[in-house]
């Protein structure tokens, strides 16, 4: 297995859009045709839009595109952008007297972060829609990502900045992708399963462990958490039907779960979408847990490509001051 851009995955467009004062953002993936897609929702706390049409017992068998924002459920009103762009190209499901375009959403809470008046809107999404390309997508803080943050426990005096990912690998002609904006609860951790980024100790100047801190507070019945969810897609080449792709969609979150502790948890809305936009004959075992390997350095990626914002320090930052 090597890895790839992942564009080289082909059959689908990135677009980014966002309002960096307000701290919030969208990214949408725009498929070339109507792609069949599956849903694995872990998070106790979602915010979602046309998630059921995913359902492998529903009608339809395909989507025109999936959209993450920012804005928690306030942000669910975006989507309505991505289906005007896409009706004024007469893209969408044809029902006889016009074509109804099938758009997923995902929203993910960044209200704490910026202006939490301002959320992504039709106009911010459609914007989104006319930036989507076949070109590499920015990393970091953009999009989705521009409001992220992670290590919450202790509130966000002691957060750190995040944002968006990617990455992709190829198997004998079989590639995977993944997209990520990881907006966690938890830390991140690296392959060699140390923490690079998350809660930061009193100090600021280096990590604290949410797991051993939230082990320290067992006893306390009221939960405290405030929002976060961390949202990804995974595209492949693969031909897959929606069954296969609610399948991949889970053993994805794998990667999560590798990358991000703690995950999946009632204060999260950890939710992953797996699309096909291929014809490769590919095996879901495999898919899958390339899906998840992908996820888990795309989530690295998202946190490494952040910078110093909103109060928030980034993980190059921590590293300089952990260096000095």
């Amino acid at each position: 297995m090597k890895e790839i851009g992942i564009m080289e995955v082909g059959g689908f467009r990135v677009g980014h859009a966002q309002d960096e004062r307000a701290a919030t953002g969208c990214t949408v993936i725009l498929c070339d045709g109507m792609s069949p897609a599956g849903l694995d929702v872990r998070g106790g706390g979602p915010a979602s839009r046309e998630s059921q049409i995913l359902n492998p017992i529903a009608a339809a068998e395909g989507i025109n595109a999936v959209l993450l924002s920012g804005g928690s459920a306030f942000g669910l009103d975006a989507a309505g952008g991505v289906q005007r762009y896409l009706e004024e190209r007469e893209i969408g499901f044809d029902v006889g007297v016009t074509k109804v375009p099938l758009v997923s959403q995902s929203c993910l809470f960044d209200l704490t972060v910026g202006d939490k008046s301002v959320r992504p809107t039709a106009a911010m999404a459609y914007a989104a829609c006319e930036n989507a390309s076949y070109a590499p997508p920015a990393e970091g803080n953009v999009g989705a990502g521009t409001g992220c943050s992670i290590g919450k426990y202790r509130g966000m005096e002691r957060a750190m900045k995040s944002g968006f990912g990617t990455c992709a690998f190829e198997a004998g002609g079989l590639k995977v992708g993944a997209l990520v904006a990881v907006n966690a609860l938890g830390d991140v951790y690296g392959a060699d399963g140390r923490p690079i980024a998350g809660l930061l100790n009193p100090e600021k100047n280096g990590l604290s462990s949410t797991l051993e801190e939230m082990f320290s507070d067992v006893a306390l019945a009221e939960n405290l958490f405030t929002g976060n969810t961390t949202l990804g897609v995974v595209v492949t080449n693969a031909r897959m039907n929606k069954t296969q792709l609610t399948k991949v969609a889970g053993m994805t979150h794998n990667g999560y779960a590798r990358a991000i502790r703690p995950v999946h948890t009632t204060a999260d809305g950890d939710s992953i979408y797996a699309l096909s936009v291929g014809q490769f004959s590919g095996d879901v075992n495999i898919v899958g847990c390339m899906a998840a390997k992908a996820m888990e350095e795309a989530s690295r990626r998202a946190v490494c490509a952040a910078v110093s914002a909103y109060g928030l320090t980034g993980w190059k930052d921590l590293q300089h001051s952990t260096a000095v």
